[in-house]
């Protein structure tokens, strides 16, 4: 075997003094991951301490703590008078000690040994800049969220109750069901107890449960014509049929919908009716009603995604379908806290007793741990009102915003758009007049630094329009905003 002092150790052990693990240890683990990749193979002859250490430039006693660590973990052998070697299954043939200087121990393999299952339908679409202005689909500002009162909170459950709350039970806090069964009650109109609920952690949670436990392949989905592209991409991978139905000023076209189902069995119509993704507009009540016959009438399921319901200014917001459900057709899911803090947001399913054992059964398989702690502090907002506090002052600022913006496309863009103020939501859809080519516009955009990403594009031969959010801009930003918009949209015309 090679003689110890021609392997070039300082190649592959690299000592960072400034690391929080002690030095011994770094180079211990350094060794063994060398004799596990090969570059030490069984037999291999390791240097005195004395000399490992003044190779290294460490103290020799360091050198002798990873000699004792390396032979209590079974990695080497001492033997009197000859010296300190590897230990290992014996080899057939000697193994060359491979080329250091061309390899790097600290490199993770670039590539799988093995063959596995690629999707294009699950690309993340979603794109990122560092523009100083971007427009998003609709999504809250974190500025206006009260992060130092929800941490306080937490923090005082955490210091009374954490040992109060046990053990999680893969179904959440008990007590945050309870309160929110009674919030879903009588902010919705859902008469629903803790047992038709189940917690989860966003909307593609909840629908991927749905999807697993009553879609097959080759089943047939209806969606909108414009529908949400995350909650599409879940339903493609489950390898269903999509079917699209046209959407107007009232909603999903009800008639299109009795008309496939008269051809064929439907398993599940998806929708968002309080307001539609992406164009806003809200189901009509006549059509809800019609929905609901037509659900018990051929059997499908409703799938009710309410993703921002607790977004509405001028009126009362239009209760749920799942609210008139007494046949057992509906399943509703939504969020809440959508306004809160990124990590005090939450989703939920609400649904029949006898699905939600089999839902349950899944959730414990992909979130068993959970955050008991953080639904116990959302239950507490609730039972103490503070979750009514904030969502009035929050929606205050919202409605002011979606005013100003409304006001500012009024002013700016309306030889080029055309749009409806939305009576609820964190977003504006907004169809163009005449064609013009959105991607290219979009990369204009971004180099005067306004970001518009593609997922707020919708392009084909009959339409050319965008959803523009505006909750996450201050009054500043969306002038700004659009004079970017207007200017950009000026030079290419």
């Amino acid at each position: 075997m090679d003689s110890p002092v021609e392997i070039p150790y300082k190649s592959f052990i690299k000592v960072d003094r400034k690391s929080d693990i002690s030095i011994y240890m770094q180079i211990t683990n350094q060794l063994i991951n060398a004799i596990q990749r090969g570059y030490l193979p069984f037999g291999t002859k390791l240097p005195g301490t004395r000399i490992l250490s003044q190779t290294l430039e460490v103290h020799r006693n360091t050198i002798v703590n990873v000699y004792e660590e390396l032979y209590a973990q079974g990695w080497i052998e001492i033997q009197p008078n000859k010296g300190t070697f590897i230990i290992g299954k014996d080899q057939e043939k000697p193994i060359k000690i491979r080329d250091f200087e061309n390899s790097n121990l600290e490199n993770y393999p670039k590539t799988a040994g093995f063959s596995f299952k690629t999707s294009n339908i699950l690309d993340n679409p979603f794109e990122h800049s560092n523009c100083e202005y971007i427009f998003n689909d609709g999504i809250p500002d974190i500025r206006l969220t009260q992060i130092d009162q929800h941490s306080r909170i937490y923090s005082s459950i955490l210091k009374r109750k954490a040992h109060k709350i046990g053990q999680y039970n893969q179904d959440g806090s008990e007590f945050f069901k309870q309160n929110l069964s009674q919030y879903l009650n009588l902010s919705r109109g859902l008469p629903i107890s803790k047992n038709n609920l189940l917690i989860t952690r966003s909307t593609e949670m909840s629908i991927y449960i749905v999807s697993e436990i009553l879609l097959s392949q080759n089943d047939t989905v209806l969606v909108g014509e414009l529908s949400y592209f995350s909650v599409n991409m879940i339903f493609q991978k489950t390898g269903v049929k999509i079917e699209t139905i046209s959407i107007d000023n009232e909603g999903i076209n009800v008639e299109e919908v009795r008309k496939i189902c008269e051809k064929q069995k439907v398993r599940m119509l998806y929708l968002t009716p309080h307001h539609h993704y992406p164009t806003t507009v809200a189901l009509s009540a006549q059509r809800r009603l019609e929905l609901l016959n037509l659900a018990h009438e051929f059997g499908f399921i409703i799938l009710e995604d309410d993703y921002d319901y607790e977004f509405h200014y001028d009126k009362s917001p239009i209760l749920p379908l799942a609210s008139a459900d007494t046949s057992g057709m509906v399943i509703y899911i939504g969020s809440f806290g959508k306004s809160l803090a990124p990590g005090f947001r939450t989703g939920f399913i609400v649904a029949p007793e006898n699905l939600m054992i089999e839902m349950r059964k899944y959730l414990g398989i992909i979130d068993r741990q959970g955050d008991v702690l953080m639904e116990h502090v959302l239950g507490e907002m609730i039972s103490e009102g503070e979750i009514n506090r904030y969502l009035k002052k929050s929606l205050k600022i919202y409605q002011e915003r979606r005013d100003h913006f409304s006001l500012l496309l009024e002013q700016n863009l309306k030889e080029f758009i055309n749009f409806q103020k939305p009576s609820g939501g964190l977003a504006i859809w907004a169809e163009w007049k005449y064609p013009v080519n959105l991607m290219h516009f979009s990369r204009e955009c971004a180099k005067n630094n306004l970001f518009i990403p593609k997922t707020l594009l919708y392009q084909n031969k009959n339409l050319t329009a965008m959803r523009l959010g505006y909750g996450n801009f201050n009054f500043n930003e969306m002038e700004k905003s659009i004079e970017i918009f207007h200017k950009t949209l000026k030079s290419l015309i």
